[in-house]
């Protein structure tokens, strides 16, 4: 698979951006002083809740593929940091295929790692923004079959949309396109756990430009409206697993949860 465009991306290296901080949080390279400075600013467990969030993928997308899901549909990707999503489901569903997206031109130039699939399977990039969706579902159907059932994956994503964004709208009318037996995968930083750190990272961002809509859990509870909730339900994300052994319990201010589309 290519990417969508032939251009080489530009990329504003003087305003912080969420993929290149939470790849920072993650301890990795590929951000640039600003992002640097804007996570050095935050408090130690925004690292830990990079890692959960990360961790909390891994577990539910292996968990779908035992399941017979082998399409994913992966916004808000960010910068790769392996092992990647199609290389923890292609272990399980060789021949499963995968469409990343995410809005950050330097996610592009990184697309390669995320296009390196199995011989049965199929990976695909697209640059585009999750409150432009017609633009990732025509391009999606060009790998997906959306005749059969596809895992949505929101990972640390929708806490970068605040309300007047409508928030809920978007990932309402993502569902609505997808045919029954199909997942939403979900993390979403929360406002009520620990209202004091999440004040203090909200506030953070917005010095570097950068708004968050933390939620509370009845405020994330609501993006599984309509759908079948797969146990243990809406934990924190540390606290969802399903086959693997039970992740070392640890605080954590990030709500997760799978469901199944009716």
């Amino acid at each position: 698979m290519t990417t969508d465009t032939p251009r080489p991306p530009q990329i504003d290296t003087s305003t912080a951006h969420p993929a290149r901080v939470y790849d920072w949080l993650l301890g990795g390279k590929d951000n640039y002083p600003v992002d640097e400075a804007l996570g050095e600013k935050l408090p130690p467990e925004a690292r830990d809740a990079a890692r959960q969030n990360r961790q909390f993928m891994h577990r539910a997308a292996a968990w779908l593929a035992t399941q017979g899901i082998d399409q994913f549909l992966d916004i808000g990707t960010g910068i790769p940091t392996q092992p990647n999503l199609h290389q923890i489901v292609q272990q399980i569903a060789p021949a499963a295929k995968v469409v990343y997206t995410d809005n950050d031109p330097i996610v592009l130039r990184h697309a390669e790692a995320l296009l390196i699939s199995s011989s049965e399977g199929a990976t695909d990039y697209i640059q585009a923004d999750v409150r432009k969706p017609a633009a990732i579902l025509e391009r999606a159907r060009a790998v997906l079959d959306f005749d059969r059932p596809i895992a949505l994956s929101l990972i640390a994503l929708m806490h970068f949309i605040p309300d007047e964004q409508d928030a809920h709208g978007i990932v309402r009318n993502l569902v609505a396109t997808l045919p029954s037996g199909s997942h939403l995968v979900l993390s979403h930083a929360a406002s009520d756990l620990y209202p004091e750190l999440a004040a203090q990272v909200t506030a953070q961002y917005a010095k570097g430009g950068i708004t968050l809509g933390f939620r509370t859990r009845s405020e994330v509870n609501r993006f599984f409206d309509g759908l079948d909730l797969v146990d243990p339900g809406l934990t924190t994300a540390p606290e969802w697993f399903k086959t693997t052994p039970a992740p070392e319990p640890e605080g954590s201010g990030i709500y997760a949860a799978v469901a199944r589309i009716p």
